[in-house]
């Protein structure tokens, strides 16, 4: 983990771009509330994440889940977040799992199956 917050870079682009979604597009936003709300983003994903480790330890889990990070946002007190977050997860994995339908299982020489037909 980062030794200090200064350690740790999100990438502007990616948190201004977050920033102006949430934003009416009227609003501008100054260079000093960019650098301080980007700084704001490291600190919540580092103490999420502490809080997340911290629930895998509990466990006696190496890897990091996402039910460890819903365990984080409950014990750092953002409750309100889970239920969307959950959703946006469902979401998440029936695109990834209709990405994966369309692309079809290939064999190994490459070629698609066909239907009704089993290698074997």
């Amino acid at each position: 983990m980062v030794e200090r917050i200064e350690d740790l870079n999100l990438p502007n682009s990616v948190v201004t771009r977050l920033m102006k979604e949430a934003l009416p597009s009227d609003v501008k936003i100054s260079s000093e509330s960019r650098v301080a709300l980007t700084r704001a983003t490291s600190v919540f994903v580092l103490y999420l994440t502490s809080a997340a480790t911290d629930e895998a330890e509990k466990k006696k889990q190496k890897t990091l889940t996402v039910d460890h990070v819903f365990a984080g946002l409950m014990q750092i007190e953002f409750d309100s977040f889970i239920t969307p977050l959950r959703k946006d997860l469902e979401n998440y994995r029936k695109a990834a799992k209709n990405k994966k339908d369309k692309k079809g299982v290939k064999p190994e020489n490459g070629e698609p199956m066909e239907e009704g037909h089993e290698d074997d």
